[in-house]
């Protein structure tokens, strides 16, 4: 991927490379195409998230096979596929016929790549990303944790409905795959007996490059250049016409407008406040609760995250306030004094194995964030269960829906008890992680994980004890790297099941069980 780091980005982002181990670094998932488990020919009755119905975005119906258009398609598609130098080998092989995981690992690598938070200038203050011009210094966006999960809401619910559309035009057209017309043909990945129109995998490459452009304005070329070697690599595997390719491109671009209005109106442009809003909120959990989070930075940045990320536009959960958790225990009562003595405890004798933990789940700066972190889970389970694309985006929709409601909800409760961090609270404490810059009740980590844990393990129950283990382990993590109390990450715990059990209640309904 092009870097476009600055030198005054890089420096800063070394002082906290240490927070994360090779782990927590963006990687490529190893794996070779493979057959799907199910054709999951029934997927365009399900419901989509967004759309009215599946045909929302229309579509013409195709060319019959036998037309002389068609046929002259066909035989552009077996010369495509005839004698593939080696380049066009490996682009067939990186897609390999699931471009859904591969766009996902794009999402994640650019999650990494802008998880930079802006440096302090020369004179102590800090500059912040505009939308409305990228390229200025600090480049937009900050993919912080809250801008990270939407990210991937906006790029897995998009999927979703766009390849709901696509099964419903594929069984309402039913013309079959190309080589099943030709057999002649040259495939370079497994044949099955889904109809070839639209392109499932053009309807992919269009809904990532439009959601994952806007997204990440200063990325359009390199994604452009993604998506038109995703397409290339279509026809170079000999499994998608000309006509195939360009009404899933058409289908794929128009619902991923759906989902853009939607998100321009999400209330995501208010979220990063000015500091007079800021304050504010401060000042009023002063007044109701007789505390305040203070921000230790030095320099001191004037705003935490997105203040008001609490506001944004839910997907599944009623509101914050229907999982928003009670209220933390006041600083020296006997509660808070226990899990002071705890974390004192910890960081006195912090061993190998919680040191471990703590870097592991860091996702500090450069790292794709917690959301990302479950991402790559759920990948890892697309390909180990052979999920069709239409089966794997329903996984990732509804687990990144969740991810999100648990991240808006817990930044409500953040910001609405503002709960000071263990460095404010308990004098003469020390972290091996930093302090992020925003309140702490309820812990981010817990919360994420909990919610993406609990999809997962709806999807595959196989896995549930261990998508726990890993969700406790995230949780536990801040404790260790003495950033959370206890009370943190267990009420955070609460608050993510909370919101992956709305997502599964709607998931139960969607005809997709």
């Amino acid at each position: 991927m092009k870097k476009i780091y600055f030198l005054v980005l890089l420096a800063f982002v070394a002082l906290a490379i240490f927070q994360a181990c090779e782990k927590d670094l963006p990687t490529n998932l190893e794996f070779t195409a493979y057959t799907y488990a199910s054709l999951d020919e029934d997927g365009g009755n399900w419901k989509p998230i967004l759309l009215d119905s599946a045909t929302v975005i229309g579509i013409p119906a195709p060319e019959a096979a036998s037309s002389a258009t068609y046929q002259t398609e066909l035989a552009d598609l077996k010369a495509a596929s005839a004698n593939l130098n080696d380049d066009q080998k490996k682009a067939v092989a990186y897609w390999s016929g699931d471009g859904l995981v591969r766009w996902n690992e794009v999402a994640r690598e650019l999650a990494a790549k802008y998880n930079l938070p802006p440096p302090p200038k020369t004179d102590g203050t800090y500059g912040a990303p505009d939308a409305a011009n990228p390229s200025n210094i600090p480049n937009f966006p900050f993919a912080h944790p809250p801008y990270a999960c939407r990210m991937f809401a906006y790029w897995g619910t998009a999927q979703f409905d766009a390849l709901i559309a696509a099964w419903h035009y594929k069984y309402e057209y039913n013309r079959p795959a190309a080589y099943k017309t030709d057999t002649s043909i040259s495939t370079h990945l497994p044949q099955n007996d889904l109809p070839g129109y639209p392109s499932d995998g053009a309807v992919v490459a269009a809904v990532s490059k439009r959601i994952l452009s806007a997204m990440f304005p200063l990325e359009k070329a390199y994604i452009e250049e993604l998506a038109t070697e995703h397409l290339n690599s279509l026809q170079w595997a000999g499994v998608s016409t000309e006509s195939d390719i360009v009404w899933g491109d058409s289908l794929g671009r128009g619902v991923a407008g759906k989902f853009l209005a939607r998100a321009g109106s999400d209330g995501m442009k208010a979220a990063q406040t000015p500091k007079p809003i800021s304050d504010s909120l401060r000042v009023a959990a002063k007044a109701k609760w007789g505390w305040q989070w203070d921000n230790l930075e030095s320099p001191a940045r004037p705003v935490g995250i997105t203040p008001f990320f609490g506001r944004v536009k839910t997907w599944c959960i009623p509101s914050v306030e229907a999982v928003r958790p009670p209220v933390p225990p006041a600083p020296g009562s006997a509660e808070f004094l226990v899990a002071a003595e705890e974390l004192k405890k910890i960081s006195s004798g912090l061993n190998e194995e919680q040191r471990k933990i703590a870097n592991f789940w860091a996702d500090g700066p450069s790292t794709y964030t917690p959301p990302g972190h479950w991402n790559r889970f759920a990948c890892d389970e697309i390909v180990s269960h052979k999920l069709s694309p239409i089966r794997a985006a329903r996984v990732l929709a509804y687990m990144n829906m969740a991810i999100m409601d648990a991240g808006i909800s817990c930044w409500d409760t953040k910001y609405y008890y503002h709960y000071a961090r263990p460095i404010q609270a308990i004098a003469g404490f020390k972290t091996i992680l930093g302090t992020p810059n925003f309140p702490a009740y309820t812990s981010g980590h817990s919360t994420f994980s909990a919610a993406g844990a609990t999809v997962l393990g709806h999807f595959f129950p196989e896995g549930t004890a261990k998508f726990d283990r890993w969700a406790k382990e995230a949780g536990e993590s801040r404790i260790y790297g003495g950033i959370h109390f206890r009370f943190d990450s267990e009420m955070g715990n609460t608050q993510g099941i909370a919101c992956g059990n709305y997502t599964i209640d709607i998931a139960k309904a969607d005809g997709g069980e």
